[in-house]
């Protein structure tokens, strides 16, 4: 059998569509739990692109799990990644349409890798006000922080190497929900 001369890379799915809706629902839940009997005081931004559904999703499972209206909003971090210094910057803006002062703010996002996004995602947010807490939402955790950032809540851990790409897919930007890790 010939080897194709085309580089193929190892491709492996750790999220189904079932498996990242269930993985929402637990996230929920969990927010729910630590956040009682404070809810009316908590809030969802999602971080620009992927975090946003994912926030809209968790907002929507609280109301049908509580009847509970948690607002969502939309964090723009560019201007407060370190790593695009020489780059000009593509900014699509933030949507925060409440007061995140006294509030308990989670931040949601997909992918949890060095901590950078997370560390830019918490100085955008305090520029808005000042929250009571900020919590830490995040649909995969794959490891190698350079930071110290954990995440409060974790639908899955999905052990990685350094070169490894993990391809989160939403309905509301991909057209299809899942997660595939691809490797060397």
């Amino acid at each position: 059998m010939a080897r194709s001369s085309v580089h193929e890379h190892l491709r492996a799915q750790v999220l189904t569509p079932d498996g990242l809706d269930r993985s929402l629902r637990r996230i929920s839940h969990e927010i729910l739990e630590r956040n009682a009997p404070r809810l009316e005081r908590l809030a969802l931004v999602g971080v620009l692109t992927r975090g946003v559904p994912l926030a809209r999703r968790i907002s929507e499972n609280v109301r049908q799990f509580e009847g509970i209206d948690v607002p969502v909003g939309s964090l723009d971090i560019t201007l407060h990644r370190d790593d695009l210094a020489d780059e000009d910057p593509d900014l699509r803006g933030s949507d925060v349409p409440f007061d995140v002062t006294g509030r308990i703010v989670v931040l949601v996002d997909d992918v949890l890798y060095t901590g950078r996004t997370a560390r830019a995602a918490m100085d955008a947010l305090l520029e808005l006000g000042r929250p009571a807490a900020i919590r830490l939402a995040i649909l995969v955790d794959r490891g190698h922080r350079e930071l110290p950032i954990r995440a409060d809540h974790v639908g899955k851990n999905v052990p990685t190497a350094r070169g490894d790409r993990v391809l989160v897919n939403l309905k509301e930007t991909d057209g299809e929900d899942g997660v595939i890790v691809v490797g060397d």
